[in-house]
């Protein structure tokens, strides 16, 4: 790469970090002004308080440390244990609570954070910016999972009334998957949704194994591939909730049961909470279908986050799906395992409509195709298939807003409508992408080499007789 690309590329990430630093500020007011701890805050009080998820932050350190050598490594890991034991051996003599977070994960962060005043203080140069990068990458995966709790805080505060009528008629055109896939999962009873409940609640553990393998020659060849998993599940996660605002829905679970009362007979560690039942237009889910009406708009709690549409569960486990491809086959089984058994769970929860699946496989690979294509410059394959698949995603989403009558009317109409809209966003996404690729440069064929032929000795003239005298 030239020095202007280099100083281009530069600009376009300083610029990156900018507006992603105005938007958590942005994000900690907006909560405030509701009464809500912001991204920022809560961060910031995981330094000492107990956190959220102490699996999260040493998934965090785990990215950290790929642009670290093994010895480093150990240390790092050695230090991030000490010190949640000092943490521990505190709470312990004070008598502290950890009530709503995890005993451990204090420790990581304050690695991760050391690492950057080492980066600042004792490196220069490349490896001064490819520690920075290390250290950025784990902080902005705990500074996803914050902006993501907050949005959903901040969605439940807003939106007094949800759009579950409107999405539960639309989706009588797929024949009511939730439903369905919600009774599959009860008779399965406790060994089947605690089964799917720990696939569903590790999704983030399993996005960070699948990158710790694409990131893993980082710390040998000094630098970092330019398109990893970690990127698209941040922008997912970016992106992703403002929709929400845009369209907010709670769930089948909420809209028309009982809400998480529904799974606590079965539940091994999901924490108490009252039925939502009176908030919602019938207790149907699972056994009932919704009858069919006219759909509009209903009030609902102010607690349940409206995060149904799209379904960032879907996208994310697609995306580990999409990088498992070009794996070795374990983790290519592993990937395909994830998104098939986070595909039943959210729609055996109850967390999920079925057109909410289909938005959020467009959605990610919409935003996949996007970052490929940044990654390519912009050219005319790969912005016909960003468009195509933002066009597709924003018809979708105006179809269950304003047709959902019309579609559950019409159902071998709109149902082979909506999936051949998928496929045609999932069609175009591997054709262009595998034209993408390297083209093998074609071996040459060895041409036989000719056989030596014997070497036969010339006969002996024979000798001439002697003439008689």
């Amino acid at each position: 790469m030239s020095s202007v690309g280099r100083r281009t590329r530069a600009g376009l990430w300083a610029a990156a970090g900018v507006v992603a630093l105005g938007f958590l500020v942005a994000l900690e007011f907006a909560a405030r002004r509701h009464g809500l701890p912001g991204p920022l805050t809560s961060q910031v009080r995981e330094m000492v308080a107990a956190p959220k998820s102490g699996g999260l932050l040493y998934a965090a350190l785990a990215l950290t440390m790929v642009v670290l050598t093994w010895r480093q490594r150990f240390i790092a890991a050695g230090a991030a244990i000490g010190v949640d034991i000092v943490f521990a051996l505190v709470r312990w003599a004070v008598d502290a609570e950890t009530t709503g977070g995890h005993p451990f994960g204090n420790g990581a962060l304050w690695v991760i954070l050391g690492h950057a005043v080492i980066a600042v203080t004792r490196r220069t140069g490349r490896e001064r910016v490819l520690l920075l990068k290390g250290v950025g990458l784990g902080l902005l995966l705990v500074a996803g999972r914050k902006t993501g709790d907050t949005w959903l805080l901040i969605t439940s505060k807003t939106r007094p009334e949800v759009l579950d009528q409107y999405v539960a008629t639309a989706d009588h055109a797929l024949g009511n998957p939730s439903w369905l896939v919600g009774r599959v999962v009860t008779a399965t009873g406790s060994v089947g949704f605690n089964v799917l409940d720990v696939v569903y609640g590790q999704l983030a553990v399993a996005a960070v194994v699948v990158a710790l393998y694409q990131l893993r020659g980082v710390a040998a060849e000094r630098r970092f591939p330019s398109h990893h998993l970690v990127r698209t599940f941040l922008v997912i996660g970016l992106i992703g909730p403002a929709f929400y605002m845009i369209f907010p829905v709670v769930g089948p679970l909420f809209a028309y049961g009982t809400g998480t009362a529904h799974w606590a007979a079965v539940s091994l560690w999901a924490p108490e909470i009252p039925s939502s039942e009176h908030w919602a237009v019938a207790d149907l889910w699972p056994r009932t279908p919704p009858p069919l009406g006219t759909p509009h708009p209903m009030p609902f709690d102010g607690i349940t986050p409206r995060n149904c549409m799209p379904s960032l569960h879907t996208a994310w486990a697609a995306a580990i799906f999409l990088h498992t491809r070009k794996g070795p086959r374990v983790l290519r089984y592993a990937g395909t395992f994830w998104l098939i058994a986070t595909l039943a769970a959210t729609l055996g929860f109850g967390y999920h409509y079925g057109v909410d699946l289909i938005a959020g496989v467009v959605f990610v690979l919409t935003v996949e195709a996007a970052l490929r294509t940044f990654d390519r410059g912009w050219d005319r394959s790969g912005i016909r298939l960003v468009a195509h698949g933002a066009t597709v995603f924003a018809a979708l989403l105006l179809s269950y807003r304003f047709l959902p009558s019309e579609m559950a009317e019409h159902p071998w109409v709109a149902g082979p409508l909506l999936v051949l809209a998928m496929a045609s966003v999932i069609h175009g996404y591997v054709r262009t992408t595998a034209a993408w690729e390297p083209k093998a440069a074609p071996t040459r064929q060895p041409q036989p080499r000719p056989h030596p032929q014997p070497r036969t000795e010339p006969e002996p003239e024979p000798e001439p007789k002697p003439e008689p005298i």
